[in-house]
Order: structure tokens, then sequence, then C-alpha cells
């Protein structure tokens, strides 16, 4: 193919930088799950201890504690998670180092044999695996061999920070709206409040990850629904119970 010269018209000519999002795939997970959490069993649990007749007050002390309860352990869960992660990438980044410094002639024809598998010609394979290894070794094998790169690196603070944090944020939805819902009408306050603001959440999300924004709304609409209308129930049966 001859290589295009300057001026020289594109099938694009429109076209301006590419705008990827994988870049924000780290922080952005941690973000929905920690936002939609926050969310989700906050006004589950507010729904379903008002399901049991409780008073406005209690229903608000179960939803406080739960909002808390549920950053710390997304916090620690996210924490350990991500570290767990982390550890292995690093015994692999070691191990792969040590590979290099003992044998470095089969390090190389493994890269190549890499790009050879994705359909470079033996020649040209070689010749990019020596250059990559020459500039940095340890890189290329981590991107080519192992799959990690700088976007998809295990960072286990972010994600603990990030989903506290927008656990709190999603939790004080239902809080508020208990606080303003009249006596009896809890239930359905929390319910309608909760399920649009998922819905925003699921299309910010999508929005900010390029996907599709009516089908991440509906989805985590759908699950909402589901749960706490689940919960409620348990609430009920319960609270005839005793």
């Amino acid at each position: 193919m001859t290589p295009k010269r300057s001026g020289e018209a594109t099938d694009c000519p429109e076209r301006g930088a590419e705008l990827h999002f994988s870049g924000r795939v780290g922080w952005l997970r941690a973000a929905v799950l920690g936002a939609n959490d926050g969310i989700l069993s906050t006004a589950s649990l507010i729904s379903g201890v008002a399901a049991a007749e409780s008073s406005n007050t209690s229903v608000l002390i179960a939803g406080i504690a739960g909002a808390v309860a549920g950053a710390m352990s997304m916090a620690a869960g996210e924490y350990v998670s991500v570290s767990s992660q982390a550890d292995t990438e690093s015994a692999d980044l070691a191990r792969e180092s040590r590979e290099l410094k003992d044998c470095p002639r089969s390090e190389l024809d493994e890269l190549t044999g890499i790009y050879i598998g994705r359909g470079v010609e033996p020649a040209l394979a070689s010749k990019v695996a020596e250059q990559l290894m020459a500039k940095d070794a340890l890189g290329a094998h981590a991107r080519d061999e192992l799959g990690i790169s700088e976007i998809s690196v295990a960072r286990p603070l972010q994600a603990a920070m990030t989903s506290a944090a927008t656990f709190v944020s999603g939790a004080a939805m239902p809080l508020l709206a208990t606080v303003l819902a009249p006596e009896g009408a809890i239930i359905p306050v929390v319910t309608a409040a909760s399920l649009i603001c998922l819905a925003a959440l699921g299309a910010i999300g999508a929005k900010a990850g390029g996907a599709n924004i009516w089908r991440a709304a509906l989805r985590v609409v759908f699950w909402g629904a589901f749960a706490m209308a689940l919960t409620a129930g348990i609430g009920k049966l319960v609270g005839a119970s005793l």
C-alpha cells in the first residue's frame, strides 16, 4: 500500500483524533459498581425495614448504618480483590524479568512467535521483536505475552477509594428520599427515586464508557426493581411473623 502524502485526501476527511474509552476502565468500573451498590443496597435495606412496619426513625437509622457499613465493605473488598490481582501481576513480571535475564534468546523467539500468530510475516515479526526488546524487553513481554499494560494494571487504592466514595454518594439518595417521604409512603417514594437514579447512573456509565445508553439504563433498572421488590417482600413476611 502506497503511503498517503501530506495533503492527500483520505476516506475520512473530517475525521479527527480517535477517542477511546478503555483507559477509563479501572476507575469507571469501581465508580459504577460503588454508586450502583450504594443506591441499590441502601434502598433495598430501607424498603425491607419499612415493609416490616417500622417507624420512619428506625428506617432512617437502619439506612444510615447500612450506608456506612456498605461503604467500608466496598472499600475493603475492592482493595483486597484488586491487591490480589496486583500481586499476581507483580509475580508474573518478576518471573518474566528472570527469564529475560537467563534466557534472552528463548524470550525473543517467544515474542516473535506471538507476532507470527497474530498474522505478521516471520521475518518482520523477528525484526519487530528485536526492536521492541532492545527498547523495553520487559514492557514488550508484559504487554504482548502477559496482557499487562498501563491501562489494565491493577490499582488497589484507587479502586478502594473510588468505590467507597461513590457508594456513599449513591446511598445518599435513598436516605434523602426517606427523610422527605411522608409517613407510610417510604417504600413507593424510595423505590421511585432509586429507580430514576439507577437509570441515570446506568446512562452516565454507558456514556462515559462509550456503550449503548438505553441498554445499560434498562438493565440496571430491571435488576434494581427486582432486588427492591424481593427485599420488601421478605421484610413484609418477617414483620408479619414477629
